[in-house]
């Protein structure tokens, strides 16, 4: 399934087989087990260009020992950017209490189309994040990637092609959490699919989502005044419809969730040391 994936977002062998071998490479480097990594971005989003970075994110957990330490070891791996190649993961205690707030990046990351690793011990995690996604959260969060675009659109003016397929995928994505009340889906089709199934916006995008395959990242377009006036209605229509807050999961699944992982990893409790 995972190759199906990678061939259709024009993911090479060779690049699939460098990713694998640096994820194996940071399991080694820093003495962690890599619970899960999936590509992000544009290329999970199913509209990259021929430059797109291929951006790798991965959740890994340490030694069960480094969990019961004074000082907490630093939760982040962040390699540095290689070419395209652009991979950091999260420690799986700073995804918990990240998904405690149903961060848009992680739910992002745990619904990816393209998987990289995805080890058993990470299965009480994605179960726990069917029951913490909070839509007036993940609402804020693609209205406010939205915003920063919409704002300096003005009609008339030149655009970066990618900009106009950000601001649809995420006022599109809103536009799901505030219908469906779930996290949207990652594919950029298939939420245009969902609302605008036929007409001119549609063939436009289309063509849009085309000509991005077949040039750089930094390509330039005339402004589509039909679009740009599309895009403010559409900003202005669900900026009024916010969903309404709700309460964060209990700490104590959290824990729950934590301890779990790590007897999966070692169910016969041996605390190594950690280096």
């Amino acid at each position: 399934m995972h190759l199906v994936n990678m061939i259709f977002n024009t993911i090479t062998m060779a690049m699939h087989q460098t990713i694998l071998d640096n994820l194996d490479r940071i399991e080694q480097q820093h003495n962690v087990t890599i619970l899960w990594a999936c590509e992000s971005g544009s290329r999970a989003w199913g509209f990259p260009s021929p430059d797109s970075d291929y951006d790798v994110r991965f959740i890994y957990a340490h030694q069960p020992s480094a969990y019961i330490r004074v000082f907490d070891k630093r939760d982040v791996i962040e390699e540095p950017i290689d070419g395209l190649l652009d991979i950091n993961g999260w420690d799986i205690k700073k995804a918990l209490g990240l998904l405690r707030k149903s961060n848009p990046a992680l739910m992002e990351w745990l619904s990816s189309p393209i998987i990289y690793k995805q080890h058993a011990a990470i299965q009480p995690l994605t179960e726990l994040a069917k029951d913490a996604f909070l839509p007036i959260s993940s609402c804020h969060h693609y209205l406010s990637m939205a915003r920063q675009d919409i704002n300096k659109l003005v009609i008339g003016s030149d655009i970066r092609l990618k900009k106009y397929l950000y601001m649809f995928r995420a006022l599109l994505a809103a536009q799901w959490v505030i219908e469906h009340g779930t996290q949207p889906p990652m594919r950029f089709q298939e939420l245009v699919q969902r609302f605008l199934p036929s007409g001119d916006i549609k063939e436009q995008i289309d063509e849009l989502l085309h000509l991005k395959t077949n040039v750089l990242e930094s390509e330039m377009i005339p402004a589509q005044e039909d679009l740009d006036q599309y895009l403010l209605a559409l900003y202005g229509r669900l900026e009024k419809q916010i969903p309404a807050p709700l309460s964060a999961p209990n700490t104590e699944s959290f824990d729950a969730c934590l301890l779990k992982t790590l007897l999966t990893l070692h169910p016969h409790g041996r605390f190594t040391n950690a280096n």
